[in-house]
């Protein structure tokens, strides 16, 4: 908002205080000084302050609100001046006109009022001027006035053709009532665009004939022009969500709209009215008002805070001036003055040292808190008066479970060469069967939803990268996902997710790379378990929820020993791999973090037995066996034959050849022996290795390879 300086000190007496002074208090108060401005006026040139104020000051966002700032700022009092005219007497003489069927729908005061004999359009040279100063071309006809009066007092006035009001209600005498819309009507704004209006739409009407959308918008034929001579001025308040809401269902924001959905309260809105009146008035002496509609203010009572002394210091701690040996805080003989200083009655209790503050109406959205009232207070006393220092930490925090679970899954994904990944929790329409937690008032499209798994980011991630170029990665993410459940309602969990593969990786410098396989990737992910000595089960996954995402026949869901549901993994689905132009061998995986924690906090303590001095006796065994019987399977009759002397079973290699007979795949498993009483013969293990041979051509049929 552009401030003429010059209309501020109409107000206040700001003509002697340094402008770099005056800056620098503004900025310390939370008022940011954008840019300074030099206008020329009557070929002298005024000094313009470009300002911004917190979205929650709506109260200082006019000349007079501003001045008000400054006034408590610079504790400088307000001049006697015509434009200040108090008119608090006009409420009891507008009392006697109260009309009861005026609706209260989202309105905080209504008031219309008729003028007629406008002779005279053209607005003074002195009203002009001070638009020019704050940045507005003047129109030279009523509009002007009405944007005078909004930067002066801070309230948007609607301006109708009262003749034209008149002609459409075919009366000269008519009702204005607030009602929201009832019939399917045609509306077309004074911007030349219709708009379809719903039922829940609120609507100015005279005797049922409708001139604007209320706080928004008047409709294009009871405008007023610069051929106006009578006017119907609408002066209102209305609720500030109920605005917004009405704004974003039209598709339509204006000016008006802008600064009602700030919150602007009612409290001035007489004084504004009257101040524009008597402007008219001035170039129409034979100028006749006559009020049509008001409605009953609507204000809330005055809140009040409890803010103790003992609060104060420890929030803004002490100020500067006192010795090293000895810390001095605000007096509050001080801190008295600046809550007058702000208008804000108070009675303080000097035994307790409590003061009980009542916040003014005007004041009473963004003080609600005594920490409110205590950053008022700061930028009173200037912030940069109070000593900075840092907090004295009396104990270290501990590390949680919570943080040691991350810290070991972290560290084990950045030793495989893993990046950690971050994306938002809202995402747009994934293609799950499960519905996402949809939000009620999205700011985009593609953040509509709450996510219901981490992968769809991870995939749209690595597309991404390779849309620009740049190779394959690994990564893994920490994240929570939303769900809704009719017994459970809305809950979430943490997950750890993954997406890894993609790149040809060489065992050999004078070999061609290879792709990522479904074993050696499975080997990463029973690596990590194995090191956090949680002990999972495999089984085929059969959760419709992630079918989009990964491959019909290489995926498998996780249990811990308990048959707890750990998570998922298996390759990206080829399908959308194909869709996304991206590799089909990405391997995917999603665990309870919470499961994980807990089974970390379960875990009992690591006992270490003594290192075997014998040596061990290793075996390569291969066969070939039909595909649907499981390596869990294969190596559960293993261990139960071969016996105490079997210490391990590895996999070793899996072959696939058109030679071999139909469904039926070539294993090879690597057979550990070891004894912690003797050294193992060759015999006896060759003939522990025989005994299993037939072992699998008994049980499963397998034909052994030499």
């Amino acid at each position: 908002m552009q401030i003429s300086l010059k209309w501020v000190n109409e107000i206040i007496n700001i003509q002697n205080i340094n402008l770099d002074y005056l800056i620098e208090k503004l900025t310390l108060a939370g008022f940011e000084v954008e840019e300074i401005i030099e206008v020329e006026e009557d070929n002298k040139k005024t000094i313009t302050l470009d300002i911004s104020s917190t979205a929650n000051r709506s109260d200082s966002l006019s000349i007079n609100g501003i001045s008000r700032e400054m006034s408590t700022i610079l504790d400088k009092p307000y001049k006697f001046s015509k434009y200040l005219e108090q008119n608090s007497n006009w409420e009891k003489k507008f009392s006697k006109y109260l009309v009861s069927s005026l609706e209260q729908i989202e309105t905080l005061a209504f008031l219309a009022v008729s003028v007629e004999n406008l002779t005279n359009t053209n607005p003074p040279i002195w009203l002009t001027n001070k638009l020019k100063t704050c940045g507005i071309v003047p129109q030279n006809n009523l509009l002007d006035y009405k944007t005078f009066i909004l930067l002066e007092t801070g309230y948007p006035m609607e301006f109708y053709d009262l003749h034209k009001i008149q002609s459409k209600v075919n009366s000269i005498e008519f009702d204005l009532t607030l009602t929201t819309n009832r019939h399917n009507q045609e509306f077309i704004a004074n911007n030349n665009i219709e708009y379809n209006l719903r039922d829940s739409t609120l609507l100015v009407q005279a005797n049922n004939e409708v001139l604007s959308i209320a706080g928004l918008i008047p409709e294009i034929n009871v405008t007023s022009t610069k051929h106006t001579t009578a006017l119907l001025i609408e002066a209102a308040v209305f609720n500030a969500g109920f605005i917004r809401k009405q704004s974003r269902h039209l598709g339509l924001r204006t000016d008006r709209s802008a600064r009602y959905e700030k919150s602007i309260k009612n409290t001035e809105l007489f004084n504004a009215l009257y101040r524009l009146l008597r402007l008219l008035k001035v170039s129409n002496p034979n100028l006749i008002c006559k009020l049509k509609t008001f409605s009953d203010i609507v204000e809330e009572k005055p809140k009040m805070i409890k803010l103790s002394y003992n609060l104060i210091n420890e929030i803004l701690g002490p100020i500067k001036g006192g010795d090293k040996t000895s810390l001095n805080y605000i007096n509050p003989i001080l801190i008295s003055k600046y809550l007058n200083r702000l208008k804000f009655p108070t009675e303080f209790k000097k035994s307790d040292l409590i003061w009980n503050v009542k916040i003014p109406y005007f004041r009473n959205e963004d003080i609600t808190r005594p920490i409110d009232l205590i950053e008022e207070i700061g930028r009173l006393h200037g912030f940069n008066q109070f000593l900075t220092r840092l907090p004295k930490i009396e104990r270290i925090g501990f590390q949680d479970a919570s943080y040691r679970t991350r810290k070991k899954l972290s560290s084990y994904f950045l030793n495989l060469g893993f990046n950690e990944l971050i994306h938002y929790s809202l995402v747009g329409n994934q293609d799950l069967n499960q519905l996402p937690v949809k939000l009620i008032n999205p700011l985009l499209i593609d953040a509509s939803n709450l996510r219901t798994t981490l992968l769809y980011s991870l995939i749209k991630t690595i597309k991404e990268n390779i849309n620009q170029g740049n190779s394959y990665f690994d990564g893994f993410e920490y994240g929570h996902t939303y769900f809704y459940e009719k017994t459970l309602g809305f809950y979430e969990k943490e997950m750890i997710s993954g997406i890894f593969g993609g790149n040809k990786i060489k065992n050999n410098w004078s070999e061609s790379g290879n792709s990522l396989n479904w074993f050696r990737a499975k080997g990463k992910i029973d690596g990590i378990f194995k090191q956090l000595k949680i002990f999972t089960s495999w089984k085929l996954s059969l959760d419709s929820e992630y079918s989009i995402l990964l491959h019909p026949y290489r995926s498998a869901e996780l249990y811990v020993s308990d048959e707890k549901r750990l998570g998922i993994f298996g390759q990206i689905n080829p399908i959308l791999a194909a869709k996304l132009n991206i590799s089909s061998e990405l391997y995917l995986f999603e665990f309870d973090f919470d499961l994980i924690k807990n089974q970390l906090q379960t875990n009992k303590i690591t006992i270490y037995k003594e290192y075997c001095v014998y040596p061990k006796i290793i075996k390569d065994l291969s066969f070939i066996i039909h595909r649907n019987i499981s390596f869990s399977e294969i190596r559960k009759i293993l261990f139960k034959n071969g016996t105490k002397f079997l210490n391990d079973i590895k996999f070793l290699d899996e072959y696939r050849s058109e030679s071999l007979p139909p469904n039926h795949i070539s294993l090879c498993l690597q057979l550990i022996f070891q004894s912690q009483e003797k050294t193992l013969e060759n015999k006896l293990i060759e003939n522990i290795v025989k005994n299993l041979k037939l072992v699998l051509t008994n049980h499963f049929k397998a034909e052994i390879r030499s």
